[in-house]
């Protein structure tokens, strides 16, 4: 399974969610291939915010490798699941289907949690480090929750 995470910049939330979710996978011994990407093209080429990647070494997980790019319509074809941190990014991404087919493939990451409170994953980047780190919670639950899913398949 090809899964896209996606979030507005491409250096906080959707670097973590694909940090967070390739770990666990290879944990689980579970085969996908991850990508992720911003809705904005603010950050292309740059690395995850140096406080996402502190977040994720304090749990073992780097994303130093990855590079923020922009979301793009050929997303749709190159990926089996789209995951938005937010709905107005989701928005963002579903006008850009080029069908309602493709659009059914996009949907929010905390739809794979539906017993935590919050729906959205909320932007750290204007907060502290705290905020990173319950990002980091958020998207471990989701991701738990998506991988078994996975393996009931």
């Amino acid at each position: 399974m090809r899964i896209l995470l996606v979030c507005l910049g491409n250096i906080c939330r959707s670097p973590m969610a694909e940090g967070v979710l390739r770990h666990l996978a290879q944990e689980r011994g579970i085969a996908i291939t991850t990508d992720s990407a911003g809705t904005g093209d603010y950050h292309v080429g740059e690395p995850p915010d140096r406080r996402a990647q502190a977040a994720m070494r304090k749990q073992g997980m780097a994303i130093n490798d990855l590079r923020a790019r922009q979301f793009t319509q050929a997303d749709f074809d190159r990926f089996d699941l789209l995951l938005a941190m937010d709905a107005e990014n989701l928005r963002n991404m579903r006008r850009l289907a080029p069908s309602p087919e493709h659009a059914s493939k996009a949907m929010l990451i905390m739809d794979h949690a539906p017993h935590h409170p919050l729906r959205e994953v909320p932007d750290p980047y204007y907060g502290g480090d705290e905020g990173f780190d319950e990002v980091f919670r958020m998207l471990k639950e989701a991701s738990n929750q998506l991988l078994d899913g996975l393996e009931q398949r």
